[in-house]
């Protein structure tokens, strides 16, 4: 009984660090978004806007998690027995498949490629858009990565998850449409004029290539491990690693070919540097990005292992919430009913898909295994085990609100 109960302390734990370290993720990135660099006392002040150093700061986060997998792997050659840490996170895939070592590591190179370009996407669009809309839309991944199941993969979903998949569209554009027809305040360092909505409309279409990009990593992801059984922890190293070596390879040539005959221009390599270290806001927000990230995927695959992977989208999707609240008492951003009602469509259409909850028993949701089962197993914390949500191998800056590809080695992580 009491093994029990430190086992229920240990997961509201690992919950609320969840919670905490995801939150942090968008908000500190959307902070160093609103630092002034340079003309901070005129009427045109130049903000922080360097998204492919932001895609750098990710990458570091991710590294250090190989560094944790390092050191688990040692202490277990050297207690020769498992640590429990390892046992949670680290658990082989089951089935016939390879185990990842040697020059096979090189193809998780393949799914960063993709996750440099979403990420670099995404620090574009949360330039232009308020941080709580920024997440919502991040949920258009479901659609794209069910799409590219089907087309890619060759699997087929049931009538349900097709339908939901409707509704995640029609709630993203509530979501995206929030913005555009009831524009707030121009982002700081921008000039208040009707280009404000065109700013905002820009910035979606940035998220949502993003997640195009992001569910081809899932797929990528998922493809590999059909084939290779890696560690989670080890997973998420590899994508920082191969990311980092990635991303200072192509700052130096960005600045090259486009760059060094314009200073004004993001991907001039010696604006980029001097924004990020010379201002003292930028650079502990940017340290602080590094930690979160690392700990939030640590949090978020530890879930996954002692809880489920249904439970960790249902947690992710509480995140959204609290990154919406901050940013209302802060002022970043004003309430508007329509984007509510997005919100809760997108949410409802995620979780049918995810089947968490039961969706009504109309033909157009027939399939579901909720409605051929009598009860559901539970976690624990009252949420339900129906099924294993597909979501990424790391949750990067920033995390899913619903899902991406099922991969081989635990079918969430």
């Amino acid at each position: 009984m009491q093994e029990r109960q430190q086992q229920g302390v240990g997961v509201w734990v690992l919950i609320i660090g969840m919670l905490a370290t995801g939150t942090s993720n968008t908000l500190l990135t959307k902070l160093q978004d609103r630092q002034c660099v340079k003309d901070c006392d005129t009427d045109k002040p130049q903000l922080y806007e360097e998204p492919v150093w932001q895609t750098l700061i990710m990458f570091i986060g991710e590294v250090l998690c190989l560094f944790v997998y390092m050191i688990q792997s040692w202490s277990e050659k050297r207690n020769r027995r498992p640590s429990l840490s390892s046992s949670l996170l680290d658990k082989p895939a089951v089935g016939e498949i390879q185990k990842m070592q040697g020059w096979a590591n090189l193809y998780m190179w393949i799914p960063t490629l993709c996750d440099i370009c979403g990420t670099t996407l995404m620090n574009v669009g949360l330039v232009f858009l308020a941080p709580s809309i920024f997440q919502m839309l991040r949920g258009a991944v479901v659609i794209f990565t069910g799409v590219a199941a089907v087309l890619v993969l060759g699997q087929r979903h049931k009538a349900y998850r097709w339908t939901s998949l409707v509704l995640v569209a029609i709630g993203i554009g509530i979501v995206g449409a929030s913005p555009v027809l009831f524009p707030a305040t121009a982002p700081a360092g921008h000039e208040h004029t009707d280009r404000h909505a065109d700013l905002a409309f820009y910035g979606l279409i940035m998220v949502l290539c993003a997640q195009f990009c992001a569910a081809g990593q899932f797929v990528a992801e998922e493809m590999i491990m059909h084939k290779y059984s890696i560690p989670a922890l080890k997973a998420v190293g590899l994508e920082g690693l191969f990311g980092l070596i990635t991303t200072l390879v192509a700052i130096p040539l960005l600045h090259v070919t486009l760059g060094q005959h314009d200073p004004h221009s993001p991907f001039n390599m010696y604006r980029g540097f001097h924004n990020t270290v010379d201002n003292p806001a930028v650079l502990y927000t940017g340290i602080g990005c590094i930690f979160s990230i690392a700990f939030f995927n640590f949090f978020g695959l530890s879930i996954t292992k002692c809880v489920s992977s249904t439970s960790r989208s249902t947690i992710d999707t509480c995140r959204t919430m609290f990154i919406w609240l901050i940013s209302l008492g802060l002022g970043w951003e004003r309430f508007r009913l329509l984007q509510v009602v997005g919100f809760a469509v997108l949410i409802y259409g995620t979780f049918i898909f995810n089947d968490v909850i039961a969706p009504p028993k109309l033909s157009i949701f027939a399939g579901s295994p909720l409605h051929t089962t009598n009860a559901t197993q539970t976690n624990g914390l009252g949420m339900s085990q129906a099924s294993e949500v597909p979501t990424t191998v790391s949750e990067g800056a920033y995390g899913t609100l619903g899902g991406g590809a099922k991969s081989k080695k635990d079918a969430d992580v």
